[in-house]
């Protein structure tokens, strides 16, 4: 039998290194020292079952940024992966926003070798639960609130036109639903859907993916191939993260949309698109024409028709409907009893905003489903669920701690201060780019000051230098 594969992120040599040689008789393991590495294996065509990565991860090791980005190059390339994330003991609110992006299990450091084999095999079973079908994620548009009637009368409105569609939203909304259904109650329903991530895709690779190619175009090109345009016919072609798109590209596709002209690398000979173009994006593109990053003439193009998806927190009562779908449908492909949420988790379960939208929403209920089949869960076992970044939903901190404090659950001052003091640390080193000096004048502190909250917040890398000693506001 196949062994499965693993990409095994982690800058330590010793930490990698070992792991690479412990596992290497049950996984076929890929090893990078960092985003930049992993990437670039990923669009070289790696598509791992598994990926074991470390939050902190260079260029600022002591942050999680890397790492939560990762974690969104994985979903981009490699949508089937199930993606774990090694955790330290000071790192669970990192954690805990990972699962929120998209992290399926936690890793605690160190782990041996045998525990980690255990859940590296529970997380590959679980497979089942995180592959999407078309009953499943693309054409469920779940609920009735006003927002959801609207976009629904929207889809149907537009579904049947020729003309290009532009799908806003936030990450994780289901964008890629709203085209799914475009095209599904459309005349082209039989045609073939495509989707291509803009941002998955190296930028060198983006024309010849979109255009197709001829003989010898380039290096590697030892034979012709159709590009996404020709295969998609005369279905729909969806293209995610357009805002991502080259700005040389830019231009080629606004000529396939003004008259479904195109040319594939390396030819002279003109081919015509009769494709449906749907275009997908979380950025304000209004605010990138004016930034001077996106063309204006293509987004007018392509704002044909606007369809704007809404977040989750705007969604009311639909997140339980969100919720007992997904809790029936993932206990059903599990073969397990679904799990129960008492009354207060369900009150819980409504006043969160869920920063992560219907993707963290899910991946929620799949970890529910895994942990707690048949069982009834709590407020407790809930909240361990929730990202940290997640509110009651009303982003008034007065409203925020009356809820928590209402909410009878045990409660601690000192951390949440500690809490939110390390928000502002991260914040502040994310803006400086890992200076301290910038992020202490940011922060109204001293240097030394910084580097001593630093310290207590169990930062194994701030250490203060003989050179640093002075005030950063002097």
């Amino acid at each position: 039998m196949d062994k499965a594969s693993l990409l095994l992120v982690d800058d330590d040599p010793l930490i990698g290194e070992s792991l690479a040689f412990a596992l290497a008789e049950d996984y076929e393991v890929t090893h990078a020292v960092d985003r930049a590495s992993a990437v670039a294996k990923l669009r070289a065509g790696l598509q791992p079952d598994l990926a074991l990565i470390d939050l902190g991860l260079p260029p600022v090791a002591h942050l999680p940024n890397e790492g939560f980005k990762l974690i969104g190059d994985l979903l981009a390339h490699a949508p089937q992966a199930r993606i774990l994330v090694l955790t330290g003991q000071n790192e669970e609110s990192n954690a805990r926003r990972a699962r929120a992006l998209g992290a399926l299990e936690l890793v605690p450091k160190p782990c041996e070798p045998d525990v980690l084999r255990g859940i590296l095999a529970r997380s590959l079973r679980s497979g089942t639960l995180t592959r999407r079908d078309d009953a499943e994620d693309v054409r469920a548009l779940i609920g009735e609130s006003p927002a959801l009637r609207r976009l629904r009368s929207q889809i149907d409105l537009y579904a049947a036109s020729s003309f290009p569609a532009l799908v806003e939203g936030e990450s994780g909304s289901g964008k890629e639903r709203v085209a799914y259904s475009l095209h599904h109650l459309s005349p082209r329903a039989k045609e073939p859907y495509l989707a291509l991530n803009c941002a998955a895709i190296s930028p060198s690779l983006v024309e010849p993916t979109l255009f197709g190619y001829a003989k010898g175009a380039f290096t590697g090109a030892q034979t012709a191939k159709s590009g996404y345009f020709e295969d998609a016919a005369e279905g729909t072609l969806f293209l995610d993260e357009i805002g991502e798109l080259p700005g040389e590209l830019q231009a080629k596709l606004l000529r396939v949309l003004e008259n479904g002209e195109y040319q594939r690398v390396g030819e002279t000979q003109t081919r015509v698109s009769r494709a449906r173009i749907v275009a997908a994006t979380n950025r304000d593109l209004r605010e990138e024409v004016k930034a001077g990053r996106f063309r204006s003439d293509l987004y007018h193009r392509l704002s044909v028709f606007t369809l704007g998806v809404p977040s989750l927190r705007d969604l009311g009562d639909d997140r339980l409907k969100l919720l007992d779908y997904y809790r029936a449908l993932f206990a059903a492909k599990s073969g397990a009893k679904a799990f129960e949420l008492d009354a207060p988790a369900r009150a819980r379960w409504l006043a969160y905003d869920f920063p992560g939208n219907v993707r963290e929403l899910r991946n929620i209920v799949i970890r529910l489903t895994t942990k707690y089949a048949g069982y009834a869960v709590g407020i407790a076992e809930l909240e361990a669920e929730f990202s940290p970044g997640g509110t009651d939903g009303r982003g008034d901190p007065l409203a925020r701690a009356r809820a928590e404090l209402a909410s009878g659950k045990p409660f601690s001052l000192d951390a949440a201060l500690k809490s939110t003091e390390q928000a502002y640390l991260d914040a502040a080193l994310e803006i400086a780019q890992g200076n301290i000096s910038q992020a202490a004048k940011l922060l109204g502190v001293s240097r030394t000051t910084l580097y001593g909250r630093l310290e207590s917040a169990g930062r194994s890398g701030a250490k203060m230098p003989a050179s640093d000693s002075g005030d950063a506001q002097g």
